[in-house]
């Protein structure tokens, strides 16, 4: 018999147990994303493009931007991050908090996609399903 983090569609399982994460966006994570699972949170945020690249030279500090990476499945997360700060009850206060700092509202979703990508990559290492802590 098979385990149940082998058999077909136990990764879908596990990441479908995510608020925001639907069967299309979990399906497109892992045809699109096979390291997920493997690597640490701030490799798989640069290798989506994620991961906020700094724009400095000498003295100067500028702003830090989303770049490069795999679109196809930045694109999805942030579409699922769209739904999470809304029903997700571990994101939603991180929403909030970006919010009353006085955050754009993109860069609230882009750190919300970023957070469920994290979230994701550590249910995928771990074989279990979604649970607020």
């Amino acid at each position: 018999m098979r385990s149940a983090a082998r058999r077909p569609g136990a990764k879908e399982d596990l990441l479908t147990s995510v608020p925001g994460i639907g069967a299309k966006i979990a399906r497109i994570l892992i045809a699109e994303l096979p390291e997920l699972g493997t690597l640490g949170r701030r490799q798989i945020a640069a290798l989506v493009g994620l991961a906020p690249i700094n724009r400095d030279s000498g003295n100067r500090r500028g702003r830090r931007h989303i770049a490069g990476g795999r679109a196809g499945v930045r694109s999805a997360l942030y579409m699922g991050a769209v739904t999470a700060v809304r029903c997700n009850p571990a994101i939603i206060p991180f929403a909030q908090r970006l919010r009353t700092a006085g955050k754009q509202p993109k860069l609230v979703l882009v750190a919300a996609a970023r957070k469920l990508l994290t979230i994701a990559n550590a249910l995928i290492r771990d074989h279990l399903p979604w649970r607020l802590a």
